[in-house]
């Protein structure tokens, strides 16, 4: 591919991406609370490799194409995002004692937590389906489409994990002496997955 598409949705790309959201909150409750960040980024990750993976086999545009699909696929996500949400208002992440983190639980269900969550994330959903069609080039002398979502999927997923890591590491460094500060931060994410989905459920409803 021309460098001038790939630059064009990398600027795009990590413009929705460092929107908050999901994502966001998921990362900031593992640094806060002690869990391990990469662990829950690579979860995160292994998500959009799926959506990616199903982009190149041609499944998205087939999804695309099927409103009620596409609408079954949203709801779900919206779903999710909605008990993501008031289970993060319930319980607000704290900073983590020493030994904490180790008693809460499993580690590896970060990394299917994560996985689950960019996997039904409406925003994840809307990229592959919307925005990344839009850099294809599907005339005069190119790459198969399937070898250009490839790399334009791969792109998504290094900026998802630069960015995330990023939040996570932050989180854990200025929020951990901060249990305030911890709690407001969580909360508004909290509050914001829950308005997301309320929303998509709403547009749905009418």
């Amino acid at each position: 591919m021309d460098t001038g598409p790939l630059l064009s949705f990398l600027a795009v790309d990590l413009l929705l991406v460092c929107v908050p959201g999901a994502d966001w909150a998921f990362v900031i409750a593992a640094g806060v609370r002690g869990r391990s960040v990469p662990r829950a980024v690579a979860g995160l990750v292994a998500g959009y490799a799926l959506h990616t993976a199903l982009a190149v086999a041609g499944l998205a545009v087939l999804v695309a194409g099927s409103p009620t699909l596409l609408t079954a696929l949203t709801v779900a996500g919206a779903v999710y995002l909605v008990w993501l949400g008031w289970g993060v208002l319930r319980r607000p992440a704290v900073p983590a004692a020493e030994g904490a983190a180790a008693a809460a639980g499993p580690e590896g269900l970060g990394f299917w937590r994560g996985a689950a969550i960019s996997g039904l994330n409406p925003k994840g959903l809307l990229l592959y389906l919307s925005v990344l069609p839009q850099f294809l080039v599907t005339k005069g002398d190119h790459a198969p489409v399937a070898a250009q979502t490839a790399v334009l999927g791969a792109l998504h997923m290094a900026a998802c994990a630069a960015v995330y890591l990023a939040v996570g590491i932050l989180a854990r460094r200025l929020l951990s002496a901060r249990p305030r500060a911890a709690r407001a931060v969580t909360r508004t994410s909290g509050a914001a997955m829950l308005g997301i989905g309320a929303l998509l459920l709403a547009q749905h409803a009418l």
